[in-house]
């Protein structure tokens, strides 16, 4: 009985020593709010200062330090509204910035785009996108996108007023970004007709094409399309009823080896290719070699500004914000194997090194793999570092890079990624066995699991990581952009019989002016040859200054490829002729 007082007063005190300590603390958060303590209600305050606690509900208030605070507050909707907000801000680390950000969040919207009507303020319903109002916060990307693509904005000025592409109809398949849309909106301002779809599920930026659907511009696509879904946004921008393609601008080749299968009738008609990925280049110089190509392609993926600089460049700085977003992994010490030294490798290799990872290569072309070599990795083979590694990126552009054997092998923990365009570099369809269990931890961040408890982190279901789970530099596609408008441009342009039924590369005149263009935002300026110094090389002095011939890649041009450029005029004249005076090289300012 005594045990059992002496236990009950030492509970009470205890209790009375909380709640002496809560008051202390209350007293304490009413002076830094500058409440005085008898006007202070305890329901007010948060719960970690309510120390004692009690069975009767509270409804907690927030307080705000102005009227201001609070009706900005009270702009945001409330219950469910507050929790959809919730998850999207949750969201905003692994998504890329257009997907994750509230208001393109849609995660309490299921129902697929194919089931809705839509009708744009033109009173168009000649579009399928994820949701028409988002179109305004589409437009400000859009905008904000405009300001880094100065280069392409030019292009566009100098040259609408002449109309260039006027009677072009085109059809697209890009990732549809706001960079894309910049590029999209040109095309329509040069006097071209677009009709557009995505070239990847998961790359779309719903607000951005909400906005180009809005602005008139016949858009089919939506983040998180099913394969189903992707082919049918291909169909529909192709088949539209009194409306006949004659360009096409792909990124993949799936939307020239759709309208090659089920429309053949069109792709006879249409007047030209332009092709920016080395996945739809090797389709084209394997229709080409089987003699099926019955229209000239322009190969933008070889060009020296797509390479230099798109594949280069963009990579190194988005491979880690793609990483970063999804994984929050540190790379200070991770072993890391890239697959592929191209362009695309070279750039992800630089950031990851600089950042402290131990980097190693795989490479079957020697001229790259001696390249890795001397900029300091080791080249080794899958097979005999893959257990090991923390992180594995594919950037080849090849097929079965990494097969169920390297994901067995693989140790738990392991983060699985492609930077290459197509999703055929990971074996991903041999993940999807009865044995092993997908569990989906984040969006674009799935974990396979296998039955010794073992989890390999695969980000994007193998697809291409940087636009699908983050974002890339408006600036850097502001090079490839312009050279795809430029592509268009001459294709659409050229006199007939210049260009054959085959695959061309771009000629340097246009891959410099297209650099030129972009020099002033650095307040760059070129040197000028003398005509003694010009006539000792045997260039012209306005260029251009390397041979057709000339290709920062040439390791990667494929042996069998025919690669015809002796019908280019390398003489100097304007890029088009139909507006020579718009955008004529010659009009490149030079500092002597």
């Amino acid at each position: 009985m005594t045990d059992s007082n002496s236990e009950t007063k030492l509970e009470v005190k205890q209790a009375s020593k909380e709640f002496k300590e809560s008051e202390n603390v209350a007293e304490k958060y009413s002076t830094m709010t500058g409440t005085k303590n008898s006007d202070m209600n305890v329901s007010e305050l948060p719960a970690a200062f309510t120390a004692v606690p009690t069975h009767k509900s509270v409804k907690r208030q927030i307080q705000f330090a102005n009227q201001e605070d609070k009706q900005e507050f009270n702009k945001f909707p409330t219950k469910t509204g507050r929790r959809s907000l919730s998850r999207s801000m949750s969201q905003s680390s692994t998504d890329s910035y257009s997907s994750a950000a509230s208001y393109t969040d849609s995660s309490d919207d299921e129902t697929s785009p194919r089931e809705k009507t839509q009708v744009n303020s033109k009173g168009s319903t000649d579009f399928c996108v994820k949701n028409i109002k988002q179109a305004e916060f589409g437009r400000r990307e859009i905008e904000i996108a405009e300001q880094d693509m100065s280069a392409l904005m030019t292009l566009r000025k100098r040259a609408q007023g002449e109309k260039p592409l006027a009677g072009a109809k085109i059809i697209g398949c890009t990732h549809i970004t706001a960079q894309t849309a910049v590029l999209i909106e040109t095309l329509v301002a040069l006097g071209a007709q677009c009709r557009w779809t995505a070239c990847n599920i998961y790359s779309t930026q719903n607000e951005v094409a909400a906005a180009l659907a809005e602005k008139g511009v016949a858009v089919f696509a939506w983040k998180g399309e099913s394969e189903d879904d992707f082919w049918w946004c291909i169909d529909r921008c192709v088949n539209m009823e009194g409306w006949q393609a004659n360009m096409i601008l792909d990124d993949g080749g799936d939307l020239t080896h759709w309208v090659y299968k089920k429309y053949p009738s069109v792709f006879k008609r249409v007047g030209g290719i332009v092709e920016e990925s080395v996945t739809g280049v090797h389709r084209l110089y394997q229709l080409s070699k089987a003699g099926k190509l019955c229209v000239p392609a322009m190969n933008v993926n070889d060009s020296v500004t797509k390479q230099k600089f798109d594949n280069l460049y963009c990579c190194r700085e988005s491979i880690l914000d793609g990483l970063k977003r999804t994984t929050d992994v540190m790379f200070g010490g991770k072993q890391v194997v890239v697959c592929g030294y191209g362009e695309v490798g070279k750039g992800c290799c630089t950031a990851l090194k600089a950042l402290g990872a131990i980097v190693c290569i795989t490479e079957i072309d020697p001229i790259c793999a001696l390249q890795a070599c001397m900029d300091g990795f080791r080249v080794v083979k899958l097979t005999e570092v893959v257990r090991q590694m923390d992180v594995v990126i594919t950037c080849t552009g090849n097929k079965n890079v990494v097969t169920r054997d390297h994901l067995d092998r693989m140790k738990n923990g392991c983060i699985v990624c492609n930077m290459g365009h197509s999703n055929t570099e990971i074996d991903v369809a041999s993940l999807r066995t009865p044995e092993l269990t997908w569990e989906r931890v984040r969006s674009q961040v799935d974990h396979v699991i296998w039955p010794d408890g073992k989890r390999v982190i695969l980000l994007a279901e193998g697809r291409l990581l940087n636009l699908s789970c983050s974002t890339v530099p408006s600036f850097v596609l502001s090079i490839t952009a312009t050279t795809q408008a430029l592509a268009l441009i001459e294709l659409y342009n050229a006199p007939e019989g210049r260009y054959k039924q085959d695959v061309y590369l771009l000629p340097k005149k246009m891959d410099e002016y297209v650099a030129s263009l972009h020099l002033p935002n650095f307040d760059a300026h070129l040197t000028e040859m003398s005509d003694e110094q010009a006539k000792y090389m045997g260039l012209n002095k306005n260029g251009p200054f390397k041979p057709n011939y000339y290709s920062s890649t040439m390791p990667a041009i494929k042996r069998n490829r025919r690669v015809r450029q002796e019908q280019w005029h390398v003489q100097e004249r304007s890029v088009s002729g139909k507006f020579t005076s718009a955008v004529s090289p010659s009009k490149v300012t030079r500092s002597s």
